[in-house]
């Protein structure tokens, strides 16, 4: 028996009518002679709910540490809900069906409460389970410690619970989301946008670092290390009269060898969660780079480009690097609580910019990549402002206000309308 495990969103589940078509589209799966896992995100919004609840609580008093276990307590229970709704309306449809709570899995993860890591997901009792017919419904973003304490896996958790499951059921995992699949890029800013039939887990796993939200980071990381092939798909789909789905479509997230054409640029990402920070008149030290980012990584702060130029000031340097937006106010309180050791004149905050990047399997084999890049933004006016690269992507930081024009701009340069 062949088995699958389907995982859907919060907006897939955002009411009984929703929950409903969900389950239709299960049915059709467990009907046509498949091992059915399913794995759920909570109701659109709820996470929110009961985030703000956990907020108004107010913190531990005095000699009680600071811990997100209780918070995790109350934010794994949108799933929960869910999980045992989609349960009771298979039920009601004269399907087996029953929930498995993080802990009955069990999905084992480290302690760190709130962003917990999945250490491993036993599958021989819910293999065993799904095997003789019943339908296993898994509530995602949770899982337990080896003492017993509930975790939850940090925001969009619930699509790296659903590749671990899969990875312990030898399986292929389908995630419904909004979208149809993966695309060129955003279809909202470029109505060109072609959608991929299939890109590979590096593609995909750049991609989603870069800003495209179809998928959480940390779901292709696991995906790409345990080998599961992953399908993306619209949720706003149903069976036909004979309950049976459409023809598989959707995106497939694979191996690079799993893909005949490679492309030279698959897509175009942008993201405007960023921060540009530049130190001025820096002490021209060797050690001086390595003080600034050695007490942005103890700060648990991400850096991603880092620029070097030389100051008009004999013997000083300007260092200018990026971070996402939201610790960028934190990593300049570092930076001037430290400004006497590390040794520069002036700190800058620019939070109005904007990423834009271009990621393919192709550029290892191919030249010219970048001079098209950089001749399509000339072209357009659109000056950068950093750059970083990998072996198969070409990031750039930009003025926020060009960055639609960019990735316009970008989507044409490459071909990637005729995908």
């Amino acid at each position: 028996m062949t088995r699958l495990v389907l995982k859907f969103g919060g907006t897939s589940m955002a009411d009984l009518e929703r929950i409903r078509r969900v389950a239709r589209i299960v049915a059709a799966e467990a009907r046509s002679g498949k091992a059915v896992a399913v794995v759920v995100s909570a109701m659109a919004g709820k996470t929110n709910e009961l985030v703000a609840w956990t907020d108004g609580a107010g913190r531990p008093g005095p000699g009680i540490d600071l811990t997100d276990d209780e918070y995790d307590t109350v934010v794994a229970s949108g799933e929960q809900v869910t999980a045992g709704l989609l349960a009771l309306t298979l039920r009601n449809m004269g399907l087996k069906a029953r929930s498995w709570l993080g802990w009955q899995i069990p999905i084992l993860t480290d302690d760190a409460h709130g962003r917990a890591r999945i250490e491993d997901v036993p599958g021989d009792r819910l293999g065993a389970a799904i095997d003789a017919g019943e339908i296993a419904v898994v509530p995602g973003f949770q899982g337990v410690t080896r003492d017993g304490r509930l975790t939850t896996l940090g925001r969009g958790g619930s699509d790296t619970s659903a590749v671990a499951v899969a990875a312990a059921l030898g399986c292929r995992c389908d995630i419904y989301t909004d979208v149809d699949g993966v695309y060129t890029t955003d279809p909202r800013i470029e109505q060109k946008a072609r959608r991929l039939d299939r890109i590979s887990y590096e593609e995909m796993l750049e991609m989603a670092s870069l800003g495209a939200k179809v998928l959480q980071t940390r779901s292709v990381e696991l995906a790409m290390a345990k080998r599961v092939p992953v399908r993306v798909l619209s949720s706003f789909v149903e069976p036909d009269a004979s309950g049976n789905l459409p023809a598989e479509a959707g995106t497939l997230i694979c191996d690079e060898e799993e893909i005949v054409e490679k492309r030279i640029v698959s897509g175009v990402a942008m993201s405007r969660d960023e921060a540009r920070i530049t130190l001025l008149g820096l002490a021209d030290r060797v050690d001086g780079p390595a003080d600034v980012f050695t007490r942005l990584a103890e700060a648990n702060v991400n850096v991603d480009m880092i620029v070097q130029s030389q100051s008009r000031t004999e013997g000083t340097v300007n260092l200018t690097f990026t971070t996402g937006r939201r610790d960028a106010q934190r990593a300049a309180e570092l930076m001037r609580a430290g400004q006497a050791e590390i040794g520069f004149s002036e700190i800058r905050v620019d939070e109005d910019v904007a990423k834009v990047s271009v990621v393919g399997v192709g550029m290892r084999s191919h030249a010219g990549v970048a001079q098209t890049m950089f001749r399509a933004l000339a072209d357009k006016g659109i000056k950068f402002q950093a750059i970083s690269t990998s072996e198969i992507k070409i990031s750039v930081l930009i003025d926020a206000a060009y960055a639609e024009l960019a990735v316009r701009a970008l989507h044409s340069a490459y071909g990637l309308e005729t995908v």
